[in-house]
């Protein structure tokens, strides 16, 4: 594994792979990584000759009241995992290196960045949308891994993808959760014994939903109610939605079409974030009434 921390060293390092025809995979992150991270890696080391990961977090898309400052760091444990997992290239930047003095381009995600976590963190997409799309610039990758726990996320990439014409596949990798259910995050850290112990209402509720449509249950009002009630147990909820997976609008009446039921929760001072998907059978979608 190659660690760099320039743009310039990055891309003398993957030239001559590009000209070789190589396929290059590529994961993003902010460090502090877990077995979703390895997951990730792991499935870009898979389909392609080359994989880069990038640990960088990144300030435009933090808050002034957010953790950006306090965000947990381990970069030996990182580059352990990185290089385990199957990383070719390890792309370590400054904050200088991606936005240098007088820097003022910014990528506007459009509706998209509105409803769920938009509608609590003004700008945020603005700042994920902007470095993701200056990453891919630099690395030039063929295909970019994310995880579906950040399901918005994965949303407004894939569109920003496409309306820049960028040249690249982004492919979503399930959640990885614990074995009690809880979805891996960097910010479980935060967690003390018992905030984590009250985290798990978040999966609890989301993973009955999905039992129930699994089981058959439709009605969207019904499944967002299964959901909710296990986060009685959390300090306070901030969003708990079934949207349409494709343009992320509420779903009401039958769920009748892929749709995504979304969650974000305070356990103490923490904010966390997960989703299940709920995709009706083919047969089933395409016999609806309209």
């Amino acid at each position: 594994m190659r660690v760099v921390r320039t743009i310039a060293d990055l891309r003398a390092l993957l030239r001559p792979l590009r000209e070789a025809g190589k396929r290059i995979g590529f994961v993003p992150t902010m460090g502090f990584l877990h077995e979703g991270h390895a997951a990730l890696i792991r499935q870009s080391a898979a389909r392609c000759d080359a994989t880069v990961v990038s640990i960088f977090v990144n300030p435009t898309q933090f808050g002034p009241s957010e953790d950006l400052a306090s965000y947990p760091k381990d970069l030996e444990r990182d580059q352990n995992l990185c290089l385990e997992a199957g990383t070719t290239v390890l792309f370590l930047p400054e904050a200088a290196e991606i936005y240098p003095t007088g820097f003022q381009t910014h990528v506007e995600p459009g509706r998209l960045a509105d409803p769920l976590c938009g509608r609590f963190r003004p700008g945020h997409f603005r700042g994920v949308a902007t470095v993701v799309a200056k990453l891919f610039n630099m690395v030039e990758p063929d295909l970019a891994f994310f995880g579906q726990k950040d399901f918005q996320q994965t949303v407004v990439i894939r569109r920003t993808a496409r309306d820049l014409n960028l040249p690249v596949d982004v492919v979503v990798v399930p959640t990885v959760r614990e074995a009690d259910g809880l979805a891996l995050s960097s910010r479980n850290t935060y967690l003390d014994e018992d905030a984590r112990r009250r985290a798990l209402r978040l999966s609890e509720g989301l993973l009955a939903a999905k039992a129930a449509f699994d089981g058959g249950e439709r009605d969207a009002a019904r499944l967002v109610e299964i959901a909710r009630k296990p986060l009685a147990g959390v300090d306070s909820v901030q969003y708990l939605e079934l949207v349409d997976t494709q343009n992320l609008e509420p779903i009401q009446g039958q769920v009748d079409r892929s749709a995504a039921l979304c969650v974000a929760a305070y356990v103490g001072s923490t904010r966390l974030i997960d989703n299940v998907l709920l995709t009706p059978p083919i047969t089933e979608a395409t016999t609806s009434p309209a």
